[in-house]
């Protein structure tokens, strides 16, 4: 396999890749989160997805061996095993790869054809949100605001919770739950609050949202 993708990337960006074999020994030393479905993995410089795709490829085995028999089950916990894999990604031509290269692995899990499955649109959609454009350096997106992460949730019966939040007040967490720090005493949700949510979804309604339709935040 080939590590780079030119010598100028390399000098420009450190772009080099980690070889499949080691990403597999590392993500083995966390197998139980890589195989627990809901447990959220971000990669801050994801490059073509050499970390999220087999991460996913874990998540989905997981769906299929505890909901493989019930289809309605399978195909809205394996959205949700999408919906907990992020990444960001400074070069946009590894942004465009990781999309598809997560997108692929999905829906030949799935057996989606093509974007006619409202499923197919909805992971298309949680994708271009959760492989972001950005420095994860600065926590800014290449508009120069702040990166926004997406926490989705399966509330069941096929509906999924969204929630946004800044990705600099997440990563503050653990300054904030210290011991001696002036916020020990606070609960997590006086402190981390989402900069919006929304109503319960359904993977329809998430196919909307990619095909250009628009929701309200309350």
């Amino acid at each position: 396999m080939n590590l780079i993708k030119s010598k100028k990337r390399v000098a420009d960006h450190g772009e080099v890749f980690t070889p499949p074999w080691l990403v597999e020994k590392m993500l083995d030393l966390v197998k139980g989160e890589t195989e627990r479905i809901d447990s959220r993995f971000l990669e801050p410089a994801c490059g073509s997805g050499n970390f999220l795709v087999p991460v996913l490829q874990r998540k989905l085995a997981a769906v299929e061996k505890k909901f493989g028999k019930s289809a309605f089950e399978k195909r809205h916990y394996a959205l949700l095993a999408l919906m907990c894999c992020y990444g960001i990604e400074l070069l946009p031509d590894n942004i465009a790869e990781c999309r598809a290269n997560m997108l692929e692995v999905f829906a030949e899990y799935l057996n989606l054809v093509d974007d006619a499955d409202d499923l197919y649109r909805a992971a298309f959609f949680v994708l271009s949100l959760n492989v972001v454009h950005g420095d994860a350096m600065t926590m800014r997106d290449m508009n120069g605001a702040p990166i926004s992460m997406v926490e989705w949730g399966y509330l069941g019966k096929g509906k999924f919770q969204r929630r946004d939040f800044r990705l600099d007040v997440l990563t503050g967490m653990a300054g904030f739950s210290a011991e001696d720090s002036l916020f020990s005493q606070l609960g997590r949700h006086e402190i981390f609050t989402p900069t919006k949510v929304y109503p319960p979804m359904t993977p329809r309604d998430l196919a909307g949202f990619a095909s250009g339709e628009t929701g309200e935040a309350v």
